[in-house]
């Protein structure tokens, strides 16, 4: 892989999961709300509080990614919120996402493509690149 291919790559991955990130984190807030999204988390066991740090990771690093800000760090903070997800939230569906209340394999899926973008990094075309 050349460069130019490894800086395409982190560009499309840090803007398209930033972009998702960015959704999810706003959706929990302005949709579900802030006490609307604790009360899921506690619903599932967790404390509520997780909730809340759930949406700031998911809309301050959603637009970390897209702007290219220490990439590598965002994504691997990513990791363990999707995995949680996956295991608190959706193993109980099964595997197929498209399963009522969502199976684990999309936030699992996630979670690999974040761990790939730590391997890549900010990339080119990002404002936290080291000129």
């Amino acid at each position: 892989m050349t460069d130019k291919n490894a800086d395409i790559a982190a560009f499309v991955l840090r803007v398209s999961t930033g972009a998702v990130f960015l959704v999810h984190g706003l959706t929990k807030l302005f949709v579900f709300t802030p006490s609307g999204t604790a009360g899921y988390f506690q619903s599932l066991g967790l404390p509520g509080a997780l909730g809340y740090l759930t949406m700031l990771i998911e809309i301050l690093g959603g637009l970390a990614l897209i702007a290219g800000i220490a990439t590598r760090w965002v994504s691997l903070v990513m990791v363990p919120v999707l995995l949680g997800a996956a295991l608190f939230a959706h193993a109980g569906n099964g595997f197929t996402f498209s399963n009522p209340g969502g199976g684990w394999e999309y936030p699992v899926l996630w979670a690999v493509v974040m761990g790939a973008l730590s391997l890549l990094g900010d990339g080119a075309w990002s404002l936290g690149r080291k000129r």
